[in-house]
């Protein structure tokens, strides 16, 4: 159980944090910026809680978990050391993509297929949504860009691609099943 009795700490004041093996590394560091990026998209994901009800609601808090599921992962290194930790170390499974993929797959067959690229627009949702997709698809080439350097998560990865294609299909949802869309027209204002 986490216990948060005292929140700052004075230990980051010379620009460093501690990963959640201990190891201290700089606050800019791409694996920060890579957790901090997920953390940045959990927000984005609550504002779309403000304009969602139902069943939509309660996949985004899945989501939502999901996502401190994803920093955990993503601040721990060393994931061959996982083994020494004398406890169980918190990383991201596949169930949690495929859980994603069912409710893709269920989203799709309710829409038209695109004839045109769409805007991030429409109502209050679907633009929150898309939203969300894009710090998605950051975060996601940020945990990339980590990968080439140091060992992640292959889940990891797979959830955050498969979390992009989660927004974009359930902002399209949110636009009326897709007919409240707003097309790309391009060169419209040439």
């Amino acid at each position: 159980m986490v216990v948060l009795n005292k929140i700052y700490t004075k230990t980051g004041d010379a620009g460093e944090t501690a990963l959640g093996n201990g190891t201290r590394v700089a606050k800019h560091s791409i694996r920060v910026t890579a957790y901090g990026t997920v953390d940045e998209l959990n927000a984005t994901v609550g504002l779309c809680r403000l304009h969602a009800t139902g069943d939509v609601d309660a996949a985004l808090s899945r989501i939502q978990n999901d996502l401190f599921d994803l920093g955990a992962d993503l601040c721990r290194p060393d994931m061959e050391k996982d083994g020494e930790a004398g406890y169980p170390v918190l990383r991201m499974s596949t169930e949690q993509t495929e859980r994603l993929e069912t409710e893709i797959d269920a989203m799709i067959k309710r829409l038209e297929p695109l004839k045109s690229f769409i805007l991030p627009a429409g109502s209050p949702l679907a633009t929150h949504l898309h939203l969300s997709r894009t710090v998605a698809r950051r975060a996601e080439r940020l945990t990339v860009e980590l990968a080439t350097m140091e060992s992640v998560n292959e889940a990891a990865v797979k959830y955050l691609n498969r979390l992009s294609d989660w927004f974009f299909c359930a902002a399209r949802v949110a636009n009326d099943d897709g007919k409240a869309d707003v097309l790309w027209v391009p060169g419209a204002n040439r």
